[in-house]
């Protein structure tokens, strides 16, 4: 049995998301860095487990880890376009869309390896793309209804974050079960 002591906000594993005041290119390459191996670190986290273990929610009301698995891949989809967005038109104003009904959709009960196959090549491509971007296009941004301005940098941090967030859901399920 594990003796990882569980996150006191079993919802925030990692805590929540804080914007920096500023970004440096050291945060920058920080981001790459955590969505360049985030895709091999979900694969680990959720190595050798078997359906039930899958359909296990992370938390009393939460998501299962398959639910978790395929938002990831939803989520990460919608930041490579909103990425492009940013980068071909002036601050547009991107649509938002309903996670949680987003996780309820029959597709979320597809085999796990779908997503983790289509994150590895969506963040390689998504990688390749950040690190050509120079100090201008780095700061272009979109329009969020709900969060408001954001620029690629911020962004690029807020899903390095969202990265991490979710691994960590599954790896703090996994260390409470002993799975």
């Amino acid at each position: 049995m594990s003796t990882e002591k569980p996150p006191a906000d079993l919802r925030y594993p990692i805590g929540r998301f804080a914007k920096p005041d500023t970004i440096s290119s050291d945060d920058r390459i920080g981001a790459i860095i955590t969505l360049s191996e985030a895709p091999e670190l979900l694969r680990n986290a959720v190595d050798n487990l078997g359906s039930s273990e899958l359909d296990t929610p992370y938390r009393d009301g939460g998501w299962t880890v398959r639910q978790v698995v395929h938002h990831l891949a939803d989520s990460h989809m919608n930041a490579l376009s909103r990425l492009k967005l940013a980068l071909t038109e002036e601050w547009p104003m991107i649509y938002a869309y309903k996670e949680a009904s987003w996780a309820e959709l029959p597709d979320n009960t597809a085999p796990v390896n779908w997503s983790l196959d289509l994150i590895e090549s969506l963040h390689a491509r998504w990688v390749l793309l950040l690190q050509s971007l120079d100090d201008a296009q780095w700061l272009r941004g979109f329009r969020h209804p709900e969060r408001g301005p954001m620029s690629i940098e911020n962004a690029a941090l807020l899903y390095a974050w969202h990265c991490r967030h979710h691994t960590a859901h599954i790896t703090h399920l996994r260390a409470s079960k002993g799975w």
